[in-house]
């Protein structure tokens, strides 16, 4: 993914659940040098993560790393969509779209090439002739604190494929890490394709979604 521009530097965050065991990437190490004995292992499930709870881990990096402050996010998509795999960037495209659709709360675009998102993030792919639909929530000063707002979007709107963040970024999340892998490649290739003609039709005064 990194030689593919994917995860330039410290970011994306990246967290994945197979079986019974949870494995999180560190915060703040560029993700072409992660070693293995970097990542955090958790045992699944245990409660959500949070500041006032206490953390079961497996296993921790003898280095001394820090634990991405995204876990909290990653856990509403493992209970709320039975996902696999949960990602979060920090795509350009992302952030100006959750400006000029700031007043709406919703990323809306229609009659686009978006057959490589998934509804919900794990179902049927969308069509040409389907409406992508992302919510945006409010940004915070602390990662974890969007937890709530997060949850309460993913039950609003049980079909969307991700969640924007108001000035920061997007979380999407599939089925398993073989999949997360694909899908990571196609959704951000699709989306941000699409965000960015959203981008520009909506500069030029453009509807974005046609037959309304």
């Amino acid at each position: 993914f990194f030689h593919l521009g994917s995860k330039p530097g410290t970011s994306p965050k990246v967290c994945v659940l197979q079986d019974d065991k949870v494995y999180i990437a560190p915060s703040g190490v560029q993700k072409e040098r992660i070693e293995p004995s970097h990542i955090f292992v958790l045992p699944y499930p245990q409660a959500e993560p949070s500041p006032l709870t206490d953390r079961i881990y497996l296993r921790r990096p003898k280095l001394n790393l820090k634990e991405s402050a995204c876990s909290p996010l990653f856990w509403n998509a493992f209970t709320i969509r039975n996902a696999g795999s949960c990602i979060h960037t920090h795509s350009q495209n992302a952030v100006m779209a959750t400006l000029l659709w700031e007043k709406e709360k919703m990323f809306r675009i229609s009659h686009q090439m978006i057959k490589g998102v998934r509804i919900g993030g794990h179902g049927p792919t969308l069509s040409y002739l389907d409406t992508l639909e992302v919510p945006i929530i409010d940004n915070t000063p602390n990662e974890e604190d969007l937890k709530d707002s997060m949850k309460k979007a993913m039950e609003k709107y049980p079909n969307a494929a991700g969640i924007l963040v108001l000035r920061q970024g997007i979380y999407v999340w599939a089925d398993d890490w073989q999949k997360a892998k694909t899908q990571t490649e196609a959704k951000s290739l699709m989306i941000s394709v699409s965000r960015e003609i959203g981008v520009k039709m909506k500069l030029a005064g453009l509807p974005t979604v046609l037959d309304e």
